[in-house]
């Protein structure tokens, strides 16, 4: 059956609906210079659809934004649900403490996925299940260690995402083949008809195709709504594709 683009929904359908930057923030803090946060100063971040894609460069403050979010929203800055309270190294921005998150209704469940931490967050569910089938079978029945990286992050998101859950995916391709990401667009799909609201920073052409998804591009001017096919993104993957030998000639110039 053919999948139809995702309803945009009234904003008070969804479990966050607009995070706004209280002033004034903290001088002399990294993340305060990042063109995201000076954008937010004076632009509310809106939410009206159940799958938000925040896409940029890196170091435009995509990530930093997402931590501060999920922060923000009660979940543990390394990754992990709102009752995962671990930590290795405390390397989140201060961030989360200065904005003013407005909400609808309660997620029954939810999750803060990133890849860097994802080791942590595979330690911390062995820890926590051991000797517990019941939780393990939350995270598929098996040490997400015990599995590849790929692997264990689908697991994860097949068994412990539900509907009506507010999920934060930070770089969640980074392990996963253009197969994988397939399968996980799909999984993201068929959780957001179904009630569930996704923000995810990604590099991934194939995730940000997701029909009726709001893409925000970040750059030096800050973060606002692109189409998906104009994105720096797609058009670099496709001029790739469709002519390597010239980009690589290009590319490798210096070196022919």
């Amino acid at each position: 059956m053919r999948r139809a683009s995702l309803p945009v929904k009234a904003m008070n359908d969804l479990f966050l609906r607009r995070a706004v930057l209280e002033q004034p923030v903290p001088a002399h803090e990294y993340w305060t210079e990042l063109a995201a946060v000076r954008c937010l100063a004076h632009t509310p971040l809106e939410f009206s659809v159940p799958v938000t894609f925040f896409v940029g460069e890196n170091g435009t403050g995509k990530s930093t934004l997402l931590e501060a979010l999920a922060v923000a929203s009660g979940f543990n800055a390394e990754g992990g649900s709102r009752n995962f309270r671990f930590s290795t190294r405390e390397t989140h921005s201060g961030m989360h403490q200065y904005l003013r998150l407005v909400r609808g209704f309660r997620p029954k469940s939810g999750f803060f996925l990133r890849a860097e931490s994802f080791y942590n967050v595979a330690s911390a569910v062995d820890e926590l299940g051991r000797g517990d089938e019941d939780f393990m079978s939350r995270y598929g029945g098996r040490s997400l260690h015990e599995q590849s990286h790929g692997e264990s992050v689908l697991a994860l998101v097949r068994s412990r995402f539900v509907p009506g859950g507010l999920y934060f995916l930070d770089e969640p391709e980074a392990a996963l083949s253009p197969m994988r990401q397939m399968s996980l667009l799909v999984r993201i799909y068929d959780l957001a008809a179904q009630g569930a609201q996704f923000i995810v920073c990604t590099h991934s052409p194939i995730l940000m195709a997701l029909p009726g998804a709001q893409v925000l591009q970040f750059d030096e001017d800050g973060f606002a709504p692109v189409d998906y096919r104009e994105t720096e993104h797609v058009r670099v993957t496709k001029r790739f594709l469709e002519d390597p030998e010239r980009m690589l000639q290009y590319l490798l110039q210096e070196d022919l």
